[in-house]
């Protein structure tokens, strides 16, 4: 395909000399660690190649699906039954409109990357394109695998239950592939008991996962350090979760026994002792981390499942979640205390979804770093609705302002695609930008060496020696 000048170059985000010899020879070339993504386990064991682009980069890409519904595409071109053909020109359609929101930036670059596309995408070009990227795609050179090459992909950690076998995983690792694929411990299904009757359900699974018959609280820990161990002995070092906010109750404050014969007879909690369950779940779960020298990752603060008509018709996780209000600074602080009066902390990200909640994070993670561990508590990168320019630079100005920059362990995909990498390079732009602006200000030395093994370190060696794999 010819090359056009678009507004995706080179020097693309970089702003003045400085940042551009940050980026170029400190931040561009160094490899990737992505610490946490949705991605399938399963197409990066097989090898899966994609049909079409629309297989590739739409679907289960919320962020997408967002726009074209606000954009008034049906829902038909969207998750519906059309064709690929019709729902990549429909995406085609949507993307001049996306000005100023990351998506038009994402678009070009990813196009860029993956198959040397330089024209803006468009109704006018959309044919052109579906067509040299379809044929590009069946090649050996697209595969999962080759994508991941292509963007210099050192560790893949990827999303998973406690109740998955990891078969994916343990089939790759017999590859003896340079790039590590490895599983992520994600157990928020173990402690979701709003929902007695699915929380039997999946009770019943893990019982059966652990070969521990769950009759009581105890065996309910029991069959999670169970699976801990399955997962550790498969090259699991993370944990995640996800929840609105974290929660903190004197110990014993309840009977948490009496809780459990409760919802194993599926009688309905109220909110406080939910809320006592959901804490001692994750305290426990926190002190089997530590013993093993992982790390956990809490994501805080998102609203899900929004819209209850949408949710009944197409599920979670289909770009109907948005930022969620709540208050978060009390029982955060309680919660991680509670681990580091026994010294059981582990190594610990917090994330927070809510801007409001930036310089609440980033001043917390001060509070239980110990001098024991370099960054041993992070305030972890922008995330999802905050993973743009505007909000990558409102996070690494909180985190320079109340923190240590220079210890931070870098960004992530936090993706389902695999088309989705050139996001790193996006942050390390914006990165090598703020740092080189400041040069230019005269509010940091002019001194390449040093600030561009700062550089490196945040795009990937802090993380390379953070995370024990």
């Amino acid at each position: 395909m010819k090359a056009i000048s678009t507004f995706i170059n080179n020097d693309f985000l970089l702003q003045n000399k400085f940042s551009k010899i940050l980026y170029h020879s400190y931040a561009k070339h160094l490899p990737i660690i992505d610490y946490h993504n949705h991605l399938s386990p399963e197409d990066i064991y097989k090898n899966r190649r994609f049909n079409t682009i629309t297989e590739a980069w739409l679907q289960g890409d919320h962020y997408k699906w967002r726009a074209m519904r606000t954009l008034g595409i049906n829902e038909d071109f969207i998750t519906g039954k059309s064709a690929d053909k019709e729902k990549f020109l429909k995406w085609a359609e949507t993307v001049p409109y996306t000005i100023r929101n990351p998506l038009f930036h994402w678009s070009h670059m990813e196009l860029e990357k993956h198959f040397s596309i330089n024209e803006l995408l468009s109704p006018n070009t959309a044919e052109k394109i579906y067509e040299v990227s379809n044929e590009q795609l069946q090649n050996s050179t697209h595969s999962t695998q080759e994508l991941l090459q292509m963007n210099n992909v050192d560790v893949i950690c990827t999303t998973d239950d406690p109740i998955d076998t990891l078969d994916s995983h343990k089939a790759y690792a017999t590859q003896e592939k340079s790039m590590k694929l490895l599983p992520t411990f994600r157990p928020d299904k173990s402690y979701a008991v709003e929902n007695s009757l699915s929380y039997a359900n999946y009770l019943h699974k893990l019982g059966k996962k652990s070969n521990i018959e769950i009759k009581s609280f105890g065996d309910l820990l029991l069959a999670l350090e169970n699976r801990i161990d399955y997962f550790h002995n498969a090259g699991c070092r993370l944990s995640d979760h996800g929840l609105e906010n974290l929660y903190f109750f004197s110990a014993g404050a309840y009977n948490i026994d009496q809780i459990f014969k409760k919802i194993k007879s599926q009688q309905p909690l109220n909110f406080v002792e939910i809320n006592y369950f959901k804490f001692e779940v994750l305290s426990y779960l926190s002190t089997c981390y530590h013993k093993r020298g992982w790390i956990q990752q809490f994501h805080l603060g998102a609203i899900r499942n929004n819209n209850e008509r949408l949710l009944q018709k197409l599920g979670p996780d289909t770009g109907f979640d948005s930022i969620g209000d709540y208050s978060q600074a009390k029982n955060l602080s309680g919660f991680l205390n509670s681990l580091d009066k026994t010294d059981q902390l582990p190594k610990t990200i917090i994330y927070n979804l809510n801007p409001s909640d930036n310089e609440v994070f980033a001043s917390m993670v001060g509070n239980f770093n110990d001098g024991s561990i370099k960054g041993k508590v992070q305030y972890g990168a922008a995330w999802w609705f905050l993973d743009q320019k505007d909000g990558i630079e409102k996070h690494l100005n909180t985190l320079s302002n109340l923190g240590m920059l220079s210890c931070f362990v870098g960004m992530l995909t936090d993706s389902r695609s695999f088309l989705s990498f050139p996001r790193h390079d996006y942050f390390r732009r914006i990165l090598c930008n703020l740092l080189g602006e400041d040069v230019k200000n005269g509010m940091l030395p002019t001194d390449e060496k040093w600030l561009g093994k700062i550089v490196s370190d945040i795009c990937y060696h802090n993380a390379k020696e953070y995370f024990p794999f």
